[in-house]
């Protein structure tokens, strides 16, 4: 049965409930006027009996009312002489406890204390009461015994509603933790993405600006054209910026997320490869091997390889740049590789970005494992990526 089906069939649950209630009370009220109550008992015990009803379902929307109507026909009963047993025994006397549970299970811990206190106080006003009007022949003990089982019933009553209520809460908190955790990935999934695409593309476009500046012969184009790559430089220092407002660099993903927004195929390596290539930045594309099947999660570690491998090296070593990326398929695994060959000098271009954590989480999501050699002769950017058959092979 689903929440909406017990929502709904809750009612007619508690109507059914609330009527057998009711009708055993009548019952029991009739054999105690046969044995000789008076009039006036039977109807102050049955009006009692109905304000605990009505305590009941105002509980559900008024907690603290119902209670205070339940405690008030409580009283009611308790302090109206019966024929020789309690009238709080009544059938109806059940609502009592429900609105102590339905207090408890919304009210804060510490007045919900208060209410039991309230009904611990009843249950020993009850017994008092009852103990005055003991006849001579019954023995005393018969009061202890009823006033005991009252407090367990009313304590249990208390302590269920509070581990409910605690079950309920923990079980709200894990799935806050989950909502938090799905937006916190989801931030993370933001952040690598716009550094993968935008930082890239604005890296791509300083390059050949700068590629363009020296191969003029104007010295107010080369000045304006240094101009425009310092501004495109600025703009990539404010994007990561901004992209730190976004969360953690490494948040791990959780399983079944999905790698990346957009599906990336290996068909785009070329273009993206042919992009950055500029008079100054021979950057040159190979495969090698018969391809082979990758999953999703896989061939977007891919592509996001050689993008950031073509991003650092353009970003961070000064032109003539040489960069060569490099496919290797075996029926295992593809081996990625991007490799530089130093460029001229290094780049001073302040604090290092997050770009690397990024990639090294989505090769490790897709199974394989990433590596980052620094030479004399250059950087190599290597991820090794499982494809379908070698999964298969290791399951």
């Amino acid at each position: 049965m689903t929440a909406s089906q017990r929502r709904s069939t809750w009612p007619v649950t508690t109507v059914v409930a609330h009527v057998v209630l009711a009708l055993l009370t009548v019952i029991i009220l009739a054999g105690v006027r046969h044995l000789g109550a008076d009039l006036w008992q039977i109807f102050a015990a049955a009006g009692a009996a109905a304000l605990l009803h009505v305590g009941a379902v105002v509980a559900r929307r008024r907690p603290w009312v119902g209670y205070a109507i339940g405690a008030l026909a409580m009283l009611v009963l308790v302090t109206m002489p019966f024929l020789g047993w309690s009238p709080n025994m009544l059938p109806s006397a059940v609502c009592f406890p429900l609105t102590l549970w339905r207090l408890t299970s919304l009210v804060p811990v510490r007045s919900s204390v208060v209410a039991l206190a309230v009904a611990a106080l009843g249950i020993v006003l009850t017994e008092l009461v009852a103990w005055a009007r003991l006849p001579p022949d019954t023995p005393g003990w018969t009061r202890l015994v009823e006033g005991g089982l009252l407090m367990l019933v009313v304590g249990g009553v208390w302590l269920a509603a509070l581990l409910v209520r605690r079950r309920h809460e923990a079980g709200r908190r894990a799935e806050s933790g989950r909502l938090a955790a799905a937006v916190a990935d989801e931030r993370a999934g933001i952040r690598r993405d716009l550094h993968d695409v935008i930082a890239h593309t604005v890296t791509v476009m300083v390059a050949r600006i700068e590629a363009a500046a020296v191969t003029t012969a104007d010295p107010a184009t080369r000045r304006e054209l240094g101009d425009i790559a310092e501004a495109g430089r600025d703009a990539h220092q404010g994007l990561r910026a901004m992209l730190a407002t976004l969360g953690p660099a490494t948040v791990a993903p959780r399983a079944g997320s999905r790698p990346g927004k957009v599906p990336i195929s290996l068909d785009a390596l070329p273009d993206l490869v042919a992009s950055a290539a500029s008079p100054l930045h021979a950057v040159t594309f190979a495969e090698v091997g018969e391809r082979r099947p990758l999953s999703l999660s896989a061939e977007v570690a891919a592509v996001r390889t050689v993008q950031e491998g073509i991003t650092n090296a353009l970003r961070h070593l000064e032109p003539p740049v040489e960069v060569t990326v490099r496919l290797r398929w075996t029926p295992a695994e593809v081996v990625v590789e991007v490799r530089d060959d130093g460029g001229k000098a290094l780049r001073d271009v302040g604090s290092q970005g997050t770009g690397l954590m990024g990639i090294e989480e989505r090769v490790r999501t897709a199974g394989g494992t990433l590596s980052i050699d620094d030479g004399d002769d250059g950087w190599v950017l290597r991820a090794r990526l499982p494809t379908k058959e070698g999964n298969d092979r290791t399951e």
